[in-house]
């Protein structure tokens, strides 16, 4: 039997490649001889970076850049071995963990670090960049990433603007550079337009603190962008499909720096030739921290699912919380899926025994299904 163990991470608890590790402790203990590949996972979110990095045997260069309230913070960003591509995560520069509870507001924070992230990684003569944008503490539709990167944003007194969430309706003339950028792609797995009643302030600013009132004053300015976008740079693009993904900048990724939106999960796989490591195997095991309605909707594990149809070969998912229904879990394209967790227990208890129940997981599972290996 050749298993393929292809996990994200468990948010808040392991690493994707710690998540894989435990289950092929637990399978190696059932069944020594049981070939197991590694393949750790991410789905355009938080970590993407790193694993690209990973799959690539590429470096990972810290640097300090600005935060999202504009202390300065330590960032990386991955570099492929031939140097020539680069793997960024907004949320290392611009993500919501920067930001203390207290001072969540969208109003305040901005891009600013994500765009000297991407600068850095220009420095290093990078012919092309995936942005991961999950994860973010903003709301400035990017207008804070293209200011690093030499774009002008312009009040009606001719000042330039600082280029957080509260500057966006305050815009009245964009200048960009004279400059070309290396081709960009924005890992996206979100349909939101930029603003509306579906777009990034809606839906996502209550989660990064915004009020009622926030939301409302975000999504003028969201629109206010497109219109000053449009008159600047002739450029439509408000209603694409993630244009409102991470506060705005799937939009400001495509209107400052020509960007195209692609699938996370889809970039990865094909970045890291998932379908190589497929074609080897006989059973493909996934999981991540929870499988729920969501996960039908382009994540991680619908994504493994169908490119493993591809190839005929069924797959089993892990996750920590499972409130998938059995038509669910069809409809995701997977032949069963399991939780880890063995008694009832509290959140802070089951991050905590997170890795010893993966582990008994992954040995159950090789027993069930009766591996003869020995």
């Amino acid at each position: 039997m050749n298993v393929l163990i292809a996990c994200d991470s468990f948010k808040d608890s392991l690493t994707a490649v710690l998540v894989c590790q435990a289950l092929e402790r637990g399978i190696k203990k059932a069944y020594p001889s049981t070939q197991i590949q590694l393949f750790p996972m991410a789905d355009g979110g938080e970590g993407t970076a790193s694993i690209m990095t990973y799959h690539t045997q590429g470096k990972w260069v810290e640097v300090e850049v600005q935060g999202p309230l504009a202390a300065t913070v330590k960032a990386g960003y991955g570099l492929s071995a031939d140097g020539t591509k680069a793997y960024i995560d907004m949320a290392e520069a611009s993500g919501l963990q920067l930001v203390p509870r207290p001072l969540r507001n969208p109003l305040k924070t901005g891009t600013f670090g994500t765009g000297q992230l991407i600068q850095k990684a220009i420095d290093q003569g990078v012919e092309k960049i995936f942005l991961g944008i999950g994860g973010s503490a903003t709301n400035d539709g990017g207008i804070g990433m293209a200011k690093a990167l030499g774009y002008q944003f312009l009040d009606e007194a001719n000042e330039e603007l600082a280029g957080n969430g509260e500057d966006l309706r305050r815009i009245v003339k964009i200048i960009p550079p004279e400059r070309s950028f290396p081709s960009l792609e924005v890992l996206c797995d979100v349909n939101n337009p930029l603003f509306g009643p579906m777009g990034a302030a809606a839906v996502y600013g209550p989660q990064k603190g915004a009020t009622d009132d926030m939301v409302a004053e975000l999504d003028t300015g969201l629109e206010h962008l497109a219109r000053q976008v449009e008159a600047s740079l002739h450029k439509k693009l408000d209603q694409v499909p993630g244009a409102g993904a991470a506060g705005g900048m799937g939009y400001g990724a495509m209107a400052f720096l020509n960007g195209t939106l692609r699938s996370g999960i889809e970039a990865i796989m094909d970045e890291a030739h998932f379908n190589h490591a497929l074609e080897q195997a006989d059973l493909v095991i996934t999981g991540e921290g929870k499988i729920d309605d969501q996960t039908v909707q382009g994540k991680l594990i619908k994504g493994i699912c169908q490119r493993a149809q591809q190839f005929k070969r069924p797959v089993i998912a892990v996750c920590g919380a499972l409130l998938a229904s059995t038509e669910l879990i069809q409809q995701i394209g997977l032949q069963a899926a399991f939780s880890i967790q063995r008694q009832p227990v509290t959140l802070t208890e089951a991050l905590e025994q997170s890795e010893d129940n993966l582990e008994a997981l992954g040995f159950n599972l090789a027993r069930s299904l009766a591996w003869n290996q020995d």
